[in-house]
C-alpha cells in the first residue's frame, strides 16, 4: 500500500509562498539566540525546503552581519526586513541593501490607543502612509504592511488603512493574527474569521496580496494558515503564509512552518515541496542545537518521537507494517522510526528486538524470560524506555549471549 492513497488531495487553484520569519519572529522567544553564522545556515536550509521568502531583523550589529552572510550567499528565495513604521528603519534597510521590506503597524483601536493614546487612528495612518510611500515611490523598494491585530480591528478602519497603503505603493497586506483569536471556520464573521478577512480584502480593498500571520496563543496557528491560504485559492492571485520553523516566537509562537509545508504537500499536492521534503528533520535539529530551544520529543513530523513506536498494540502492528500507524514514511521527512522497550511493551516487540540484535528467533521460553524481566524492571515505577544496553544486559542474564 502506498501511503499517499489515504491523502485525498484538494489541489490549490493558487500556489502559496512560505515566508519564513524564525529569523525574526522566531528568535524573538524568550531566551533563543543565534549567532550570525547560525542564522546563515538556517537561512541556506530553509531556502533548500522550499521556502520562497525569508524575513530578518537588521538592528544590531550582529543582525547587520547575519544580513551580510544571507546575502552572500545567493538564495533562490528572496530576503526582506522587517521594520516599524519610521523613516529610520527604511534608512537602516537600505543601508543594508534590502530591496523589500515589511513594515509593520497597529490596526487595531486596543493596540493604537494603548501605545499612542496622543494621537488619533487617522494621524496614525498618516503617518504609515508617509513611510510607505518615502520606501516604495521614493525608494523603490517591494513593500509588504503588516496589520497588527489585524483579528481585533474594526474592519471599517482597517479597510480605510489597506487602501491608503496600497495606494501608498504597498504590494502586499499581512493579516496579523496577533493574539491567536482568529477562527478558522468559513462561517466566521469578521473580524475573528480569518476567510472572511481574507475574502473581504480581496473584494473590498485594491492591495494586490495577501499574507497570513498567525500566533498560537489558543493552539490554532496552523489550522487558521491553511484557512486562509484555501480561502485566498482561486481568489487571490498570491498568497503568503509567514511562519516560523518549530513555530517558534513571542508568547506561545506561530504557526510551524514544517506543518504547514507538509498540510501543503499531502493535502493539496503542492508539488514545489516534491523531494524537498527530506531535510525537515536535520533543520528541526539544527535550529534547536543552535537557538538552545529543546525540540519536544512527540513534536509532529521533527520530533524524536514522532515515528516511536512502545506499546505492544502499536508495535506489533508496525513490525508488521509500518503505515498501520504512521501516515507517511519518516524517511519522507529525514527523521527514524524508533521501536522501543518500555513498560506497555508487549512479546512482538520484545522478540524483534532480540532478532535484531542477535539475528535469529529465539525459542517461546526464552523470550518469555526476557519479556518477565523487562516486567519486573517496570515494577518498581520506572517510566523511561530501556537503552539499548540495559536490554543487552537482559538477554546476557537469562544466557542468550
Amino acid at each position: 500500500m502506498d501511503f499517499k492513497e489515504f491523502f485525498h488531495v484538494m489541489p490549490l487553484k493558487t500556489d502559496p509562498i512560505i515566508d519564513d520569519t524564525t529569523l525574526r519572529d522566531g528568535i524573538q522567544m524568550p531566551g533563543l539566540a543565534v549567532s550570525p553564522e547560525e542564522a546563515a545556515e538556517i537561512a541556506k536550509m530553509l531556502d533548500e525546503c522550499g521556502v520562497e521568502r525569508i524575513e530578518l531583523f537588521h538592528y544590531q550589529s550582529t543582525d547587520k552581519k547575519a544580513v551580510k552572510l544571507i546575502q552572500q550567499l545567493g538564495l533562490k528565495a528572496r530576503i526582506a526586513a522587517w521594520c516599524r513604521a519610521i523613516k529610520e528603519d527604511i534608512d537602516d534597510s537600505i543601508e543594508c541593501d534590502f530591496n523589500e521590506i515589511g513594515i509593520s503597524h497597529p490596526v487595531s483601536y486596543i493596540h493604537l490607543q494603548v501605545k499612542w493614546p496622543e494621537k488619533t487612528a487617522d494621524e496614525l495612518l498618516n503617518n504609515v502612509v508617509e513611510v510607505v510611500e518615502y520606501a516604495a515611490k521614493d525608494h523603490g523598494l517591494r513593500v509588504f504592511v503588516h496589520g497588527e491585530d489585524s483579528t481585533r480591528a474594526d474592519w471599517n478602519f482597517e479597510k480605510k488603512f489597506i487602501n491608503a497603503v496600497a495606494d501608498a505603493g504597498a504590494e502586499c497586506y499581512r493579516i496579523c493574527d496577533t493574539v491567536g483569536v482568529g477562527l478558522s471556520d468559513f462561517n466566521a464573521p469578521l473580524p475573528n474569521g480569518i476567510p472572511a478577512k481574507v475574502r473581504a480584502i480581496k473584494a473590498e480593498t485594491k492591495i494586490k496580496s495577501i499574507e497570513i500571520h498567525a500566533h498560537d496563543d489558543l493552539g490554532n496557528a496552523v489550522e487558521n494558515t491553511l484557512a486562509a491560504i484555501r480561502a485566498a485559492s482561486g481568489v487571490w492571485d498570491r498568497v503568503y503564509a509567514s511562519t516560523t520553523y518549530l513555530g517558534i516566537g513571542e508568547r506561545s509562537g506561530n504557526a510551524e512552518t514544517e506543518k504547514v509545508l507538509m498540510n501543503l504537500y499531502l493535502h493539496h499536492g503542492v508539488k514545489k515541496f516534491e523531494g524537498k521534503t527530506k531535510k525537515l528533520k536535520q533543520i528541526a535539529d539544527f535550529i534547536g542545537k543552535a537557538t538552545g530551544y529543546r525540540v519536544p520529543p512527540n513534536k509532529a513530523i521533527v520530533g524524536d518521537y514522532a515515528f516511536a513506536h512502545e506499546s505492544g498494540i502499536h508495535t506489533h502492528a508496525v513490525i508488521r507494517n509500518p503505515i498501520v500507524y504512521e501516515p507517511f514514511p519518516p524517511e519522507l521527512v529525514g527523521n527514524t522510526r524508533r521501536l522501543t522497550i518500555g513498560k506497555y511493551s508487549g512479546k512482538a516487540i520484545i522478540h524483534h528486538k532480540i532478532k535484531e540484535i542477535l539475528g535469529r528467533p529465539v525459542p517461546d521460553y526464552q523470550l518469555r524470560a526476557v519479556v518477565q524481566k523487562v516486567r519486573e524492571i517496570y515494577e518498581d515505577g520506572r517510566k523511561a524506555s530501556l537503552r539499548e544496553e540495559e536490554f543487552r544486559k537482559i538477554l546476557q542474564e537469562v544466557g542468550l549471549t
